[in-house]
């Protein structure tokens, strides 16, 4: 087998993407969207980037039920057998374990990175270079590899890494002193200006059985409720989701297994990326698309000189500075005396709220829910 061979590769597409409410819904979640007009959704771009330098068989994307027809309509090319449809979410532990579970049993010695459905990512031959000496790191090493990005801004919604020696200096490979989950402004002002921090992307590598074996030995209730992480003569179809799945718990990679294994590291990349996780996000990622080469080119977004985005949609701006506008085709809006809000209608809900209070969002999102239910 040619050590290419044995590169794996895991997509989650799970999520209902609750923070880019209302364009984001549970019917339709943000990765089956194309939100910035690219002519591709998120799950698409995903797919393809990978299947550049992954066996298309070697690629493997886990869903919800629900939105199993989605992803079939969307990834035709993509077999049933390489979809793991869960029947609850139960965060991304659950589809780490029964994916890696599933391609142990294909390729033992295989070496997986995991992937959100949801980023963008500019420069795909540096993303390509990165994942692949990532990889092959896995391969000689145990442990596993976050990857890691610099900082260009105090984000407070992204988590830190930070640096510690470096083990790798060809691939920038370091180990994790810390993991910090989005710091208040403060905090993410001293990370960015130290330089020991890196963004948490959210990819993760690492080879197979050093993953099963930290599921088995950090989290007793997989070790108890999933059998066939530790038989390796048991087998597991990734076409029925176990039996025992409901009664998993809703932990995340990141808590369960990163926070406590022993070898950890953080490769710091060189590829453009963004997390299209929430409106700000949206916002950042346009604004550095308007100056950066993208593999998948937003066609129907525009910056205007004072900051204001605009996605699939027309918007007249006067003393305005700093909204994201994002309407139904045919809809137009005229914004006078607003600064940093967002404005989006989706399915017949129109939110206008300040872009970086969440937690007003939130509010907002429960309310019309409320609403619906009382109707």
């Amino acid at each position: 087998m040619n050590t290419s061979d044995k590169n794996y590769c895991l997509i989650l597409a799970g999520g209902v993407g609750s923070r880019l409410w209302p364009a984001s819904r549970e019917k339709c979640p943000k990765q089956f969207m194309d939100f910035e007009g690219s002519g591709f959704t998120l799950i698409q771009q995903t797919y393809h980037r990978f299947a550049r330098f992954i066996k298309p068989e070697n690629i493997f994307v886990s869903t919800q039920e629900g939105y199993l027809g989605l992803l079939m309509e969307q990834l035709p090319q993509l077999p049933r057998e390489q979809i793991l449809a869960e029947p609850v979410r139960r965060g991304t532990l659950a589809p780490v374990a029964w994916g890696a579970s599933v391609i142990s049993h294909l390729c033992p010695d295989a070496r997986i990175v995991v992937s959100p459905a949801d980023q963008q990512i500019h420069d795909l031959d540096a993303f390509e270079a990165d994942i692949l000496q990532g990889l092959d790191f896995a391969a000689t090493h145990e442990g596993v590899v976050t990857m890691g990005m610099n900082p260009t801004r105090p984000e407070t919604a992204y988590g830190y890494v930070q640096m510690d020696d470096i083990v790798d200096t060809t691939a920038q490979i370091y180990r994790i002193k810390t993991f910090t989950e989005k710091p208040d402004s403060e905090f993410a002002n001293i990370f960015m200006s130290s330089g020991e921090f890196l963004w948490n992307t959210g990819l993760f590598v690492f080879n197979v059985q050093y993953m099963v074996y930290n599921i088995i030995k950090h989290v007793p209730v997989y070790r108890d409720e999933f059998p066939e992480l530790s038989d390796p003569a048991a087998s597991l179809s990734p076409l029925q989701a176990p039996l025992f799945y409901t009664a998993l718990p809703n932990l995340s990679m990141e808590y369960a297994v990163l926070e406590h294994t022993g070898h950890r590291y953080v490769q710091r990349c060189r590829f453009g990326w963004a997390d299209l996780g929430s409106w700000p996000s949206i916002d950042a990622d346009a604004q550095a698309a308007s100056v950066t080469n993208s593999p998948y080119p937003p066609t129907d977004v525009r910056v205007d000189g004072r900051g204001n985005v605009t996605l699939h949609s027309e918007a007249l701006f006067d003393n305005a500075t700093g909204n994201i506008v994002r309407l139904p085709s045919g809809h137009m809006a005229v914004i006078s005396g607003l600064d940093n809000f967002v404005i989006t209608e989706e399915a017949g809900v129109l939110m206008i709220c300040p872009k970086n209070d969440t937690a007003a969002m939130r509010r907002l999102q429960t309310l019309a829910h409320l609403d619906t239910l009382e109707e």
